[in-house]
């Protein structure tokens, strides 16, 4: 298949002679949509962080506790749901859609596996909820705070299951081309625990208490509130996944069943995110110990909640962006790589580089810029000292969004081969370099810490990224990426001249709007921000960076329909 003109473009999916046809629609479009949903979802995800950092603190124990607790599911949820389900699923679902019954039993045997797997593990998690919080708090907490991080652990962890429920049908859903709530559920998920964190507010109980004020009533309500909450994000998805006409019916064994290969490619996915997980604890247990030591010293010590801050902001552009471009991409990959239709899985990787780069580019530039107006406009009543330790880790980790961003797409592309090996050899090389910064790193100032533990994430994420393509032009031959760098330094060229004017506009302004007030790092934020990726886009329309109309056409007509 030759590339299309536009990403709008795409090809007819259909099955084989008796089975389903598979509409693809504008990858523009269904991009669009589940940006939509990721918006929404991103925002109230940051009402919810700001309600958290007034419930629990920042830079304390106890949000250490809450923040080491709360994260473990989703450690779980990667390392048994989410990298294995997102790199089996759409590809193997793609394939059996092709016969007679359209997939209907290969969909139900997998989800019947796949549930039962989770009901079992998430069982044993939370038993061993002491265990593995002893794995991720540093070892010289006292048993007060390990009791406290242990109780959320277990009111939490039953979230693994739902985590992986929500994966699980969604990625069906994808696979179907049904994209919104796939994208539009997160955001449910965020008003259950925006409510449960009011609760808070609204019965004046402690705020930011030390350990030892944390009652039985508090610790259920947080940690209840936010179990509850994933559960609604995946039960949201039940109605949708019925409109495609399926009905779930379990389907036991798996002799005969074509899951062969989709086991093949779990136990190689579930070893990549086993790999990334283990550099997980060690950036825990490092950025821990930081915030006892700063705490001990009676300093500002950006520790594993700033961190954590820091990776929500990251992750607002990344998942905005490039996750609901390349989420829309990963089933037309699939599709023409099963095919053996090389020309277009080139023209899909060149897309998923140079269309979100449009709005990360910019969006990395104006970070950089306003760090510390952005900490303190998301954290209202948060000490300036305390948002102020945290501009380190958020720069070093921002830089690396765009490289971040390529090697997801790069993992979808293996993946779309069924190729479980080479994502597996890349994140070993992403770990590997990872945790030596970060061990580095721990032998630096509390206050410096969580700074070099961003830092490795993004040069892991570079060369993990740079690793991969190269191995992709050796399997695939050219790969066209001369464009993507043209494009890119355009954008770079287009970025630079709109930082300037953004840096100018900031002194201006600065002397008439206080910066120091939460309400003046808002205005500020908006008004520098707007104006960069506003000029940004102007210049790279007038460079000829066609991506732009691509880009932000669809998104906008989206919107202002939403």
């Amino acid at each position: 298949m030759s590339e299309p003109t536009s990403p709008g473009d795409g090809p007819t999916d259909a099955a084989a002679s008796g089975g389903t046809r598979v509409e693809s629609p504008s990858i523009a479009r269904s991009s669009a949509i589940m940006a939509a949903g990721s918006l929404a979802s991103r925002v109230l995800g940051l009402v919810r962080n700001t309600l958290t950092i007034a419930v629990v603190g920042l830079n304390l124990v106890a949000s250490d506790a809450w923040n080491a607790a709360n994260t473990l599911p989703n450690i779980f949820h990667l390392l048994i749901a989410g990298g294995v389900l997102n790199a089996v699923i759409v590809p193997q679902i793609t394939k059996a859609m092709r016969h007679e019954d359209g997939g209907t039993v290969y969909i139900n045997r997998l989800l019947t596996l796949a549930i039962t797997v989770l009901a079992g593990v998430t069982l044993v998690l939370v038993l061993a909820a002491p265990l593995l919080i002893s794995l991720v708090v540093s070892g010289s907490w006292d048993s007060e705070a390990r009791g406290l991080a242990t109780a959320f652990a277990v009111l939490c962890l039953p979230q693994v299951f739902f985590y992986g429920l929500y994966t699980l049908l969604g990625q069906v859903l994808t696979a179907h081309n049904r994209f919104g709530m796939f994208m539009w559920a997160p955001a449910f998920a965020n008003v259950v625990a925006i409510a449960g964190l009011l609760w808070f507010l609204i019965t004046g109980a402690p705020l930011q208490a030390p350990v030892s004020e944390w009652s039985p009533t508090m610790i259920a309500v947080l940690g209840g509130s936010a179990t509850l909450s994933i559960a609604i994000q995946a039960l949201v998805l039940i109605p949708p996944l019925r409109a495609t006409g399926l009905r779930f019916r379990p389907v036991w064994g798996l002799r005969g069943s074509g899951l062969g290969g989709a086991s093949r490619m779990a136990l190689w996915a579930f070893a990549a995110v086993s790999i990334g997980q283990l550099g997980y604890f060690v950036n825990s247990r490092v950025l821990t110990s930081a915030t006892y030591r700063a705490t001990e010293a009676g300093i500002e010590g950006a520790g594993l909640t700033a961190y954590a801050n820091a990776y929500l902001l990251f992750m607002l552009p990344h998942g905005l962006v490039t996750v609901s471009l390349i989420t829309a991409l990963f089933t037309r990959l699939s599709h023409a790589a099963h095919d053996g239709d090389t020309s277009a899985v080139t023209a899909d990787l060149r897309r998923g580089m140079m269309m979100p780069a449009v709005l990360l580019i910019p969006a990395t530039a104006i970070v950089v810029l306003l760090a510390p107006l952005v900490l303190a406009a998301i954290l209202p009543g948060t000490p300036r000292g305390a948002t102020d330790a945290s501009v380190g880790v958020l720069v070093t980790m921002i830089l690396g969004l765009v490289p971040y961003g390529w090697f997801f797409l790069v993992q979808r592309a293996y993946y779309a081969y069924e190729d479980g090996r080479t994502p597996f050899a890349l994140q070993l090389v992403v770990t590997l370099i990872a945790v030596g910064v970060t061990l580095f790193g721990s032998t630096r100032p509390a206050q410096e810490v969580a700074t070099w533990v961003g830092l490795g994430q993004s040069l892991s994420n570079l060369a993990a990224a740079l690793l991969g393509l190269w191995l992709l032009r050796r399997r695939l031959g050219p790969l066209g990426l001369g464009r993507v760098v043209r494009q890119n330094a355009r954008l770079l060229v287009a970025t630079g001249v709109a930082t300037g004017v953004g840096w100018a506009a900031l002194r201006l302004l600065s002397r008439v709007v206080d910066s120091d007030t939460w309400r003046g790092s808002v205005v500020l934020c908006v008004v520098i921000g707007l104006l960069i990726l506003l000029i940004t886009l102007a210049i790279a329309a007038k460079l000829r960076v066609r991506e732009v109309t691509e880009v932000i056409g669809p998104l906008s007509r989206r919107l202002s329909r939403g």
